[in-house]
């Protein structure tokens, strides 16, 4: 079985945030989960991001011409084997040679547009016409749109099934239809497929071309069928429900790793928490923080965004800083609002927070590392990687009952003697019920007899790969 991952962004070579680990991480899982069965390859943009440790390692496959409407644009194909999955990369100087973010471009919808069709165009070009062509959120839905439309029935193309994953239905990859033709190169006879609620959304197509549909934990799947969480899509959703399902992201264990992880200051496991302890007091130095094995660690690494709960977490964080003996440390960036407020926060108690407006993969282990307790209060959460990641490091989650955090930890309970549950959740949205979770989790962690179990028991939460990515090999033989 031939399957083909089609994404904007990757693990290592560039990645903003979850899409990027589960491209980087899930077909690998792939690969290792169905053996000889298949033959796993990805594509992704050559963005200039992309260091030259990983150019070095690149061959040309083959180079053409791409057309896109009236446009003909250069494409290059490079690729690299890595842990049994190879990885194709698109080279355009043009869309992807450029500096700053990867998105939020003046022409995104052309630059990935023309990724799109390139995709089209490589399957030709290397003779491998995939079983299944996954596609992940509205950068590479066109190619699902492409696949239905402009190349149904050619050879070679009319065969492969496709399966269109949503990691957040919020992004749709809306356009005005004066571009449908100059820019998407599809006529008006696609008009109304392209078609919802007065623009072209992509997203929309895409769930209807499909001829399957996943989402990244199985919760959010029944709650996208909602008015509430479906951001306009409710109605589209439901007509296709019958293609839906939900199988929850994993980590890659390999490289979240406390034992075995070199950007840690000291590596540890469930059984020698003294070296996470020290992880604590070094990045408490290093931030200018009191050095404090004993003082609980409040940590947030997030996108900074209101979906994120992060206005319930401005309505409780001084009255947690003032009645607990608590340290505070958050780090991400995003909406202006909340970057000031969290730099004020740093300003109000400099003996206890700190504010880390930037995103650096390495300084997250660090903070995973040294903190105690995570806090994750999402108004709404799809799937959510960071509560994983952060109990693989032993800080215990708190969570709101939501989305794919609901699919991954339940609250710890003691029953006959036995600790089941895997960190602390809350249901409704709110300040208050936030407040009261945190405090539980500060409670559960100074009980220094029961503190061992705790982490031992969060840490050893398995949230690897092994038992979704067997989840998705069912799907795809369903499919062929």
């Amino acid at each position: 079985m031939k399957i083909l991952f089609v994404g904007a962004e990757m693990m290592p070579f560039a990645a903003t945030g979850g899409l990027g680990d589960v491209m980087g991480s899930l077909p690998q899982a792939i690969a290792e989960a169905g053996r000889e069965e298949v033959d796993v390859r990805t594509v992704i943009p050559l963005y200039s991001s992309i260091g030259q440790e990983w150019r070095d390692k690149m061959h040309l496959e083959t180079k053409f011409y791409v057309r896109l409407a009236w446009r003909e644009q250069y494409c290059g194909i490079y690729s690299l084997k890595k842990d049994g999955v190879t990885c194709y990369f698109i080279d355009n100087a043009y869309y992807f040679l450029r500096q700053g973010t990867l998105y939020s471009h003046y022409d995104d919808g052309e630059r990935y547009a023309y990724f799109c069709m390139a995709v089209m165009y490589l399957m030709e070009k290397l003779d491998f016409f995939p079983d299944v062509l996954q596609c992940n959120d509205w950068q590479s839905a066109l190619s699902i749109v492409y696949l239905k439309t402009l190349f149904a029935g050619r050879n070679g193309y009319r065969d492969i099934r496709t399966l269109y994953t949503i990691h957040n239905i919020e992004y749709q990859g809306k356009y005005d239809f004066a571009i449908l033709g100059d820019v998407f190169a599809l006529g008006n006879e696609w008009h109304n497929l392209l078609a919802y609620d007065g623009c072209i959304n992509l997203c929309k197509a895409a769930v209807v071309c499909a001829d399957r549909i996943s989402t990244v934990s199985p919760r959010y799947a029944k709650e996208i069928c909602e008015p509430e969480h479906s951001h306009g899509l409710y109605h589209i959703i439901r007509e296709n429900q019958y293609k839906l399902c939900g199988i929850l992201n994993g980590i890659d264990y390999s490289y979240y790793n406390p034992e075995t992880d070199s950007v840690l200051f000291r590596q540890y496991s469930a059984y020698s928490l003294e070296n996470k302890y020290q992880n604590k007091i070094i990045l408490q130095k290093d931030l200018g923080l009191p050095e404090n094995a004993d003082i609980p660690m409040l940590i947030i690494i997030s996108r900074l965004a209101a979906h994120k709960g992060l206005d319930i977490v401005s309505q409780v964080m001084d009255g947690l800083l003032q009645n607990f003996s608590v340290q505070f440390v958050v780090l991400g960036r995003g909406e202006a609002p909340y970057e000031m407020y969290f730099r004020k926060l740093e300003c109000d108690y400099p003996y206890q927070a700190r504010a880390m407006i930037t995103y650096d993969r390495d300084l997250s282990k660090k903070i995973y590392a040294a903190g105690d307790i995570f806090m994750m209060p999402s108004r709404s959460e799809p799937c959510g990687l960071a509560q994983m990641i952060a109990s693989r490091y032993g800080a215990i989650p708190v969570v709101r009952e939501t989305g794919g955090l609901a699919d991954s930890i339940v609250h710890f309970r003691e029953e006959n003697g036995e600790l089941t549950g895997n960190g602390v959740t809350f249901e409704e949205y709110s300040g208050e019920q936030l407040y009261r979770a945190v405090g539980r989790a500060i409670a559960y962690w100074n009980d220094t007899e029961k503190r061992p179990l705790y982490l031992q028991k969060i840490m050893s939460t398995d949230f690897s790969w092994g038992i979704s990515a067997q989840r998705y090999l069912a799907l795809f033989r369903s499919m062929r």
